[in-house]
């Protein structure tokens, strides 16, 4: 899937940050997402060489992906984020709740999950159901729908199928997927697994 640069709205910020405040002083845009882009190929290289049957995904390790792509650049990386969030008239969990939240993510998804699936549907279906729940969650100041690429891919892998292609979500079906990011509010996972099933 092409980059896509959407502004979140952030009270107090008055849109000042098109680009946050970084570790290497980057002002440039187009130079922030390069480096971010760098940042999550080789974390996710990392990731790859580390993956093994008995990998298990917990929040835990979602904050480390996090890290891994981002902690040359930003000072919070692989931290949740500390101030409250919209975009598009969406307001995400506050942020003072998020250490209960993600603890009841781990406890209720990704503890459940089995270390091995017996067919593809059912795979999907989790991943679905991850994915919608972390990205509605949105723990991290900035790259939260990266940070669930990536670990979608992981899932995937781990269970020996190839990378999802997040590419091929067009600017016009990504107000599905986000209409389907926030139907993961009523824990309904439905429009996000017609998503994951269309490019798995």
């Amino acid at each position: 899937m092409p980059y896509l640069h959407s502004k979140y709205d952030i009270p107090g910020d008055n849109g000042q940050h098109d680009v946050l405040p970084n570790l290497l002083g980057i002002s440039s845009i187009e130079a922030i997402h390069k480096v971010e882009f760098e940042g999550f190929l080789k974390a996710q290289y990392q990731l790859l060489e580390e993956l093994t049957t008995q990998t298990h995904f917990d929040f835990s390790y979602i904050k480390r992906i996090h890290h891994l792509s981002l902690k040359t650049l930003y000072d919070f990386a692989g931290q949740f984020r500390t101030v409250n969030m919209t975009k598009g008239g969406f307001l995400f969990p506050t942020a003072k709740f998020l250490p209960r939240i993600c603890h009841d993510f781990d406890e209720n998804i990704m503890f459940q999950l089995p270390n091995y699936y017996n067919n593809k549907t059912e795979l999907i279906k989790d991943i679905a159901k991850v994915h919608a729940e972390l990205l509605f969650i949105h723990p991290f100041r900035e790259a939260n729908g990266r940070v669930a690429r990536v670990l979608a891919n992981m899932m995937a892998v781990k269970q020996g199928y190839d990378f999802l292609g997040f590419y091929k979500i067009t600017q016009r079906q990504f107000k599905e997927y986000i209409i389907a990011v926030q139907a993961a509010a009523d824990h309904n996972y439905q429009p996000m697994t017609e998503i994951i099933t269309a490019i798995f």
